[in-house]
């Protein structure tokens, strides 16, 4: 049993109750697309919480249009699970916890889609933000996108 703890964010297994809540994201898709928006996380019973996130995507070509996205979370002894919020959900990447050499909590996972694939990453820091970091390549998908949530009062 991995015992990482960190303060602000207490121990890996409880990280999806310091989650539940309203967080600003910040969203950049390189090249691509820029994204400012309200992520909200909210418990669904006391396995499972709602993600969704809403907001506005700025593309490259200076278009602005109106995003969203919808996940669930379960929590795990080593983290938390990330599922597509579908009727089942179904998976989208595990991920496990652990004390970052850089302070916090950091965990990694990969999650093939068709023939491209994401090699994720997830940075829970001490000043109580955290990012999420997806790699995607492949015969149809080649960027990288990054995520930076933080705390709304």
């Amino acid at each position: 049993m991995n015992e990482a703890t960190i303060e602000g964010w207490g121990d890996i297994r409880q990280i999806t109750q310091k989650l539940i809540g309203s967080w600003s994201l910040n969203r950049v898709i390189e090249s691509q697309a820029t994204m400012q928006g309200i992520a909200t996380f909210t418990p669904l019973d006391r396995e499972w919480l709602a993600y969704r996130e809403q907001g506005d995507l700025k593309l490259a070509n200076g278009a602005t249009v109106q995003a969203e996205r919808e996940y669930v979370f379960s929590r795990s002894d080593e983290g938390f699970k990330v599922f597509f919020r579908e009727d089942p959900p179904r998976l989208f990447h595990e991920i496990s916890l652990s004390a970052s050499p850089r302070g916090g909590l950091s965990g990694h996972a990969h999650h093939l889609c068709r023939h491209d694939e994401y090699q994720s990453a997830y940075m829970f820091l001490p000043d109580g933000t955290f990012v999420v970091r997806h790699v995607v390549s492949g015969p149809a998908k080649d960027y990288t996108i990054n995520t930076t949530y933080m705390r709304l009062a």
